[in-house]
């Protein structure tokens, strides 16, 4: 398949796992390759688990916050200590390992972009913290098809100009697949870039770029 001129941008969620996160890494250094990887706030205080975080943003990665707990989806709360709760205190968590750009990616349960991402509270939290919100175009599902989750990834990208796809370094056995997901983007003549596309960065440094009514629910 000739995917040349598509953009592949990829991201990684939910980790870093000694099992797991090092072969990421590995894979992505052996392509020269560059990645962003969003963390919870809560995996930030282990001693192994921030070695991971601190090489993957030594080898030229992304480090961007992914909430502190991972359990609430901010959407059905307008509770403004919740957004501090999930943003502030993981970034707080993660301190300098995100520096100096603000990154982040709300929680959405089973990769749903809809309403419940941000409430009106969350977005205000964002915007006042100049924070850069990152969504998605591509949920391949990797934590359910650890085998065949490189099926659909290819098909996203073949449907659109430029993917931002989300994976997750996690203990399912999914990321053994990754090598072959690289090689095959790449000899197709994908383009594999870091930078985000700008349909998926509604909220840029806390400046809202879009029309945020299908991300941000009308919580009470």
């Amino acid at each position: 398949m000739d995917l040349s001129g598509k953009r592949l941008t990829l991201s990684f969620d939910n980790g870093p796992f000694p099992d797991v996160t090092p072969g990421v890494l590995d894979a992505l250094r052996e392509r020269d390759l560059r990645a962003s990887f969003f963390v919870c706030g809560k995996d930030a205080a282990a001693p192994e688990q921030r070695e991971l975080i601190e090489r993957a943003r030594s080898e030229g990665h992304l480090v961007g916050n992914h909430t502190l707990t991972h359990t609430i989806e901010l959407g059905t709360t307008n509770d403004p200590s919740v957004a501090e709760a999930e943003i502030g205190q993981a970034q707080d968590a993660l301190g300098d390992l995100c520096e100096p750009e603000r990154w982040f990616r709300p929680y959405g349960g089973g990769g749903i972009i809809g309403p419940k991402l941000l409430s009106r509270s969350a977005l205000d939290y964002v915007r006042e913290g100049e924070y850069s919100v990152v969504l998605w175009n591509s949920v391949p599902r990797d934590w359910e098809e650890p085998d065949t989750w490189p099926e659909r990834a290819i098909g996203d990208i073949a449907a659109q100009d430029w993917t931002l796809v989300v994976l997750h370094d996690a203990p399912t056995g999914a990321m053994k697949a990754l090598p072959g997901l690289l090689d095959a983007a790449l000899e197709s003549g994908v383009e594999i870039v870091q930078e985000f596309p700008p349909e998926c960065v509604p909220v840029l440094r806390g400046v809202v770029r879009q029309e945020m009514a299908a991300f941000v629910a009308d919580a009470n």
